[in-house]
């Protein structure tokens, strides 16, 4: 595999090294997931639909998203509490795995994403550009997986899994919106003047002083993507250092602040994450050398200029693009296949004027589609290890959740505004 030389490409700050990034997503997963607090907020949130725990496997799965990055890393912290909980309330194991191993792929679709900072910087794409381009694809997903549970409970007969509280409901929409209100009171701050790091402490002291005095469940993890996307975006630290903020934010919050989290807990926490990353890169390793050997024969190359012959018209490229990315992502690991094919597909997307970032986007979202599926689906093989099914009780599980996947890939691939909206809006792309 060539060396990849700036992970950090389209952000301020020069990355510690000159291999892939790596966030060191499960040891973040593995202490937050110890502190279980977003469970809490998500109960009050969705926990009164019916087929509630469900609908609480996916907002946590968003909440995750900002601290991992990472979709192996939700599947395993998120599916080792989530699974047993919905198990224990009488949801069918299968169903359990399945929602679980769907909305783990949000991780690398919301920002901040290990896939895109990836494709950013081997197709010299603006890493904060894909960022935002993901905030809408990631909702859009969201309201498609809740959706597919809404269409279960109704056909199932689920019930509710707790009774609604108001009360507990409007105290959840105020906790995102004191997170959305951060950033917005730093860019005021920094508009009247102050310079930015003054207007951050101040801004984080006031949250934080709101915090103690009012004891809200969720503000300050939720938080926690928005601190590792500011300090990125900053140039404080590289997207691995973010990695290592984010545990050390997640132990604060764990430890002092909501003192939830024990000497035990925290050991037991390590051995899990050591356990499950291990079994996970025995994987990677093998994928590694079948790309490898893809890059050595030409293979992917040779397949992505075939399309160019095929024909002039947009769609049906974006068409071919999506089944060889949908084929790719069920061999290849998923930085093995962006480092092969990104730099191939990005000139031959601008010959059909495909916008490079709408292009990332869709590269992601399919290579996150083949992590679901066999024979190297390696979230299959976390499921598998997590619920002690088979890989093929696994892939049979994920099966109808990949419905409101591949829906949500026709929307952003026919729809650019989509991905392009916001990053337009906020002057980041033309």
């Amino acid at each position: 595999m060539p060396r990849l030389e700036d992970p950090c490409r389209g952000l301020p700050g020069e990355n510690d090294g000159g291999d892939p990034p790596q966030p060191l997503p499960s040891q973040a997963i593995g202490v937050a997931v110890q502190v279980s607090l977003t469970n809490r907020f998500a109960l009050s949130l969705v926990g009164w639909m019916r087929g509630g725990l469900a609908h609480v496997n996916i907002v946590a799965s968003v909440v995750f998203s900002g601290m991992s990055g990472s979709a192996l890393a939700d599947a395993a912290g998120i599916g080792t509490m989530q699974i047993k909980a919905m198990t224990d309330r009488g949801y069918p194991l299968d169903t359990a795995v399945g929602v679980t191993a769907s909305s783990a792929t949000l991780g690398p679709i919301l920002p901040p994403s290990l896939p895109i900072i990836i494709f950013g910087m081997v197709t010299n794409v603006s890493v904060g550009a894909l960022f935002l381009a993901g905030l809408l694809p990631g909702l859009l997903m969201t309201l498609l997986l809740m959706g597919m549970v809404f269409v279960l409970a109704w056909r199932k007969g689920w019930r509710t899994d707790m009774p609604f509280n108001g009360r507990a409901f409007g105290v959840s929409v105020l906790e995102i919106g004191l997170v959305v209100s951060f950033p917005v009171a730093i860019y005021v701050l920094i508009s009247l003047g102050l310079n930015a790091n003054l207007s951050i402490g101040l801004s984080l002291g006031v949250l934080l002083l709101l915090d103690v005095i009012f004891s809200f469940s969720a503000v300050l993890a939720l938080l926690t993507p928005v601190l590792r996307i500011g300090g990125m975006t900053l140039g404080w630290f590289t997207p691995t250092e973010a990695a290592v903020a984010a545990v050390i934010w997640s132990l604060f919050l764990g430890l002092i602040r909501y003192r939830a989290l024990s000497a035990k807990t925290l050991s037991r926490s390590v051995m899990d994450t050591i356990e499950t990353t291990a079994s996970v890169l025995f994987i990677v390793a093998a994928a590694s050398v079948f790309a490898w050997l893809l890059t050595i024969s030409q293979a992917t190359q040779m397949l992505s200029e075939s399309l160019s012959t095929l024909t002039d018209n947009r769609y049906v490229f974006l068409l071919l693009v999506n089944l060889m990315l949908l084929v790719v992502g069920a061999f290849l690991d998923t930085t093995a296949a962006i480092t092969i094919l990104g730099p191939v597909l990005i000139p031959m997307a601008a010959g059909y004027d495909v916008h490079p970032v709408q292009l990332g986007i869709i590269f992601t979202l399919n290579l996150m589609i083949g992590l679901l599926t066999p024979p190297v689906g390696m979230i299959l093989f976390v499921m598998a290890r997590i619920s002690r099914l088979s890989i093929e009780q696994v892939s049979l599980a994920v099966l109808p959740w990949l419905i409101p996947l591949i829906i949500a890939l026709a929307i952003i691939t026919l729809v650019p505004a989509v991905t392009l909206w916001l990053p337009q809006y906020l002057g980041l792309v033309r």
